[in-house]
């Protein structure tokens, strides 16, 4: 399943945008809208977007379990060479020493993660506090010809910004349109 990123200049214009993709076959669960105006998101009946798309937390969750695991392997290993309990350990022990660091590596990466913007999504800010809407449409390899072609046809005020093969994956580089050129109706790049 593929991300697309549209940047809308209105809600009113989400909404249509909305309705369109449903007509698509987009079901509502795929379409989600990062705004400012969450009020407006209500009363246009739009899906708004969750936590796990505006905020970093899955990426700096990852971040701090693994610099957990690291700690605590490294606490493990000074346990184990300085036996500051007098007498060896049982191997229980170590596993649970790296486990508790570990989870606690990862709560804190959350927390850090909650007061962070998804990295993703950030590059989208300037144009999202000034009042525009990015919509996230989630399409699976059949229907995303369908979207762009739908959209370039029916929505030309809103622009295809960018794509994401793994919008789950948040070390995956997102794919700006700016970067990739010209692009023919075909979907390849025109040759120059």
């Amino acid at each position: 399943m593929r991300c697309l990123y549209f940047l809308s200049p209105s809600l009113v214009s989400a909404h249509k945008i909305s309705d369109d993709l449903h007509d698509a076959g987009v079901r509502d669960w795929f379409i989600h809208v990062v705004s400012n105006d969450e009020a407006g998101l209500a009363r246009e009946h739009l899906h708004s977007s969750n936590y796990l798309e505006t905020l970093d937390i899955v990426r700096e969750s990852i971040v701090g379990a693994l610099i957990g695991f690291l700690s605590g392997l490294v606490l493990a290993l000074i346990f184990k060479v300085f036996q500051p309990l007098g007498q060896e350990i049982p191997l229980l022990a170590y596993t649970v020493i790296v486990a508790v660091v570990t989870m606690f590596g990862c709560w804190v990466g959350g927390l850090d993660g909650w007061a962070h913007r998804n990295r993703k999504i950030e590059r989208f800010m300037p144009e999202i506090e000034a009042g525009k809407n990015l919509i996230l449409v989630y399409a699976t390899r059949n229907q995303e010809q369908v979207v762009t072609e739908m959209m370039s046809n029916k929505h030309t005020e809103a622009k295809l910004m960018a794509s994401d093969s793994r919008f789950l994956n948040p070390f995956s580089q997102l794919a700006l349109e700016a970067d990739k050129g010209p692009i023919q109706e075909s979907g390849s790049k025109l040759v120059s």
